[in-house]
């Protein structure tokens, strides 16, 4: 497969489409051990539902129209980020956070799509995700995301969060006398 795809905003025709991409991505993350996160039958059709119709979720297809990711994108604070345990956000400024993310394993690198995207809208991202996700955490920490400390999801259990801040940092010149 190429990496020619877009993204683009879900609409409610594709949720049957979405929810198989998530069910795809439980079963990767119960053969890496991941047995806790994304049970119960969450995420589910509600939420996304819910999430289409706040433009915040995303889809990755290519031009055959194969989803390759599904995604939700929400600028604007967290009630779930308000508290943070064992450490502290990196900064207060404005920040979109990613929930949801999904890939169908047919392209590689979907992450990194994902966040280049989100971050052509606002340049300081968060996330979270359970600490049984080796996956996901490798990923993160291959791209220079901060672990933050300990979050706590509505339903009371607790994701490991991330942030990263895209602004450039400036270096300025020393001068020596």
């Amino acid at each position: 497969m190429d990496d020619t795809f877009s993204i683009r905003l879900s609409c409610h025709n594709d949720i049957e489409r979405i929810m198989e991409v998530y069910e795809s991505a439980k079963y990767y993350m119960r053969s890496y051990g991941n047995f806790k996160q994304w049970t119960g039958g969450y995420p589910d059709e509600k939420t996304i539902s819910r999430d289409i119709s706040r433009h915040c979720h995303y889809i990755a297809e290519d031009e055959e129209g194969n989803i390759l990711m599904v995604f939700s994108f929400i600028i604007g604070e967290d009630p779930t980020y308000k508290v943070i345990e064992n450490g502290a956000w990196l900064n207060d400024r404005p920040y979109g956070t990613i929930h949801r993310i999904a890939s169908s394993g047919l392209q590689r690198n979907m992450l990194t799509a994902c966040l280049r995207y989100c971050a052509a809208m606002i340049d300081n991202i968060r996330i979270d995700t359970h600490a049984d996700n080796a996956p996901m955490l490798r990923a993160l920490h291959h791209l220079n995301f901060k672990c933050c400390g300990v979050i706590y999801t509505a339903d009371g259990s607790p994701r490991i969060a991330f942030q990263k801040d895209y602004r450039p940092t400036i270096v300025l010149p020393i001068e020596f006398n």
